[in-house]
């Protein structure tokens, strides 16, 4: 009977460590999901908030979102040397929706579905050759998926 129990708080340990390790691992950039403004977040992510306009990064969403709870967004780029690619939806309570970080040699298109609490920019930023790109679109949401 105690041979079990220590076993299951081993085992439930281990799952516990095994949950948290892919933050530690892929450097979660917690201030950037947490700050409450554009700028604080492409400042927490980047270091700056200065990104070009290019027609190189083409941001695919709707102009209405029927339902703000799953708004379909796709981001790519044919710039060379691609980092980075993150999606900020300007109005939203917390702006950073989604980041990902790529590796070398990796395809710059991604597509993932947002909430959007009410009419917003969605804003795609690049980071390629340590540079930042962006393009933008408005996204008019007519029921709200950030409680509204």
């Amino acid at each position: 009977m105690n041979l079990t129990r220590r076993l299951f708080v081993r085992g439930a340990a281990a799952v516990v460590a095994l949950m948290a390790l892919p933050r530690v691992l892929l450097a979660w950039p917690a201030k950037a999901f947490e700050a409450k403004s554009t700028s604080d977040a492409m400042d927490a992510l980047y270091g700056g908030t200065e990104a070009t306009e290019s027609s190189a990064v083409v941001l695919g969403a709707p102009d209405i979102a029927e339902n703000g709870a799953v708004v379909p967004i796709s981001v790519s780029c044919s710039l060379d040397k691609v980092e980075s690619i993150s999606i900020i939806v300007d109005k939203n309570p917390s702006p950073l929706a989604a980041s990902f970080d790529l590796g070398p040699g990796a395809v710059a298109d991604v597509s993932t579905r947002l909430k959007m609490g009410k009419t917003s920019n969605v804003i795609a930023v690049v980071k390629a050759d340590g540079q930042l790109y962006s393009a933008q679109k408005e996204v008019k949401v007519t029921i709200g998926g950030c409680g509204g």
